[in-house]
């Protein structure tokens, strides 16, 4: 998700800004075939030396499947490793045999019985089959812009955790898409294109709009998703006026949604969730006004009335929110129509009330021209 605000940065262009967020909205599976060990741990034998320091930890890790029984010689890393995971008799762990990774994957049933209590997080397993070492096949699951950002300097991994990217340079991102395109002709990789959605789209300006255009019709492009709540307005970087604030060629791109105001009956069936939502008992004559009170004003204002009525109800120590309190907020709280009434009804008490809209015109035209 991106809002069209959120495009400003002195580090980074606004196409590079979108191209990353298009990048980050298109998955890639990439699957490998990787040696495993799996398997039901029968005994771990860790020899300590009796000097510390003298020399390293050696041991003995006993595997069984349903089929077979082999005893592994462990090393100070892979004694260290089964240390970190607390593997212990009784667990069914698989081991990666290219990185020495550890993965517990549960424990037995035929030592279900060994405690009285566990922990919620326990997890039963059946003791594998067959051999012990087999070849499985992973998938790894990562985005476009990860590679990105991991080929693009070195330890560029790094900078997934801490954010700065920073620009990455288009031949970078030419080469990721033609190794991709080689992986998906093997059958080793497939690309998942996702939904990028991008809020207040007429924020975006004329060269937003242009690089939108262009990257819309690449072949990994993702489904693209654009709100607005404009109407007929000006192009953000043009003196043109279009409707939404967005260029007619690339409006003709999109497959444009109509919404339709909401009903008395609608608002009444949000109002209700959102009371489920915020745990407030309110009565049914309550929830008539506000249905009204969100059909004359907005939906949004009655929302948020329900929040300070639960207050006004806990003041008054009232189990459910009653019309009274209703009536309470509503005159405490304005909304747009009787703000902007009330400040029309007083606009006299009001500070600079005294410069009418004509000097303030003139005033602005003499600055343009000095």
């Amino acid at each position: 998700m991106l809002a069209g605000s959120e495009l400003y940065s002195l580090d980074m262009s606004k196409t590079e800004a979108l191209m990353q967020a298009f990048r980050k909205a298109i998955g890639v599976r990439i699957k490998e075939e990787a040696e495993v060990i799996e398997g039901e741990v029968v005994e771990v034998q860790i020899d300590r030396p009796a000097v510390a320091g003298a020399a390293s930890k050696t041991g003995k890790l006993t595997l069984k499947t349903t089929d077979m029984e082999t005893v592994y010689d462990l090393g100070a890393k892979m004694i260290e490793a089964l240390g970190k995971e607390k593997v212990q008799s009784g667990d069914v762990i698989a081991i990666d045999k290219a990185s020495g990774k550890i993965t517990k994957l549960g424990r037995s049933f035929a030592r279900s019985r060994d405690y009285d209590a566990m922990g919620p997080q326990t997890k039963f397993v059946q003791c594998p089959e067959g051999e012990l070492q087999k070849r499985k096949e992973i998938v790894h699951c990562v985005t476009l812009h990860e590679i990105d950002v991991i080929n693009s300097r070195t330890q560029g991994f790094l900078a997934l955790f801490t954010g700065d990217t920073g620009e990455i340079r288009a031949e970078v991102r030419e080469q990721i898409d033609t190794k991709v395109a080689e992986w998906r002709e093997e059958g080793k990789a497939e690309i998942v294109p996702g939904v990028l959605f991008i809020d207040e789209v007429h924020m975006l300006d004329i060269e937003c709009f242009s690089f939108l255009n262009r990257a819309l019709e690449n072949d990994m492009a993702p489904i693209l998703v654009v709100a607005t709540n404009r109407g007929i307005t000006t192009i953000r970087g043009t003196n043109y006026r279009s409707p939404h604030g967005i260029p007619i060629d690339f409006l003709d791109r999109l497959l444009i949604i109509s919404t339709q105001p909401y009903k008395e009956e609608e608002i009444r069936n949000i109002l209700d969730i959102r009371c489920q939502e915020e745990d407030v008992e309110m009565s049914e004559d309550a929830k008539v006004l506000l249905t009204k009170i969100g059909v004359n004003t907005s939906l949004r204002y009655a929302i948020h009335l329900i929040t300070s009525a639960a207050l006004a109800c806990q003041k008054r120590k009232g189990k459910a929110v009653e019309v009274e309190d209703i009536t309470r907020v509503y005159n405490l709280f304005y909304d747009v129509k009787r703000s902007t009434q009330y400040l029309m009804e007083y606009q006299s008490q009001y500070m600079f009330n005294e410069v009418s809209a004509g000097e303030a015109e003139e005033d602005e035209t003499a600055a343009m021209v000095s």
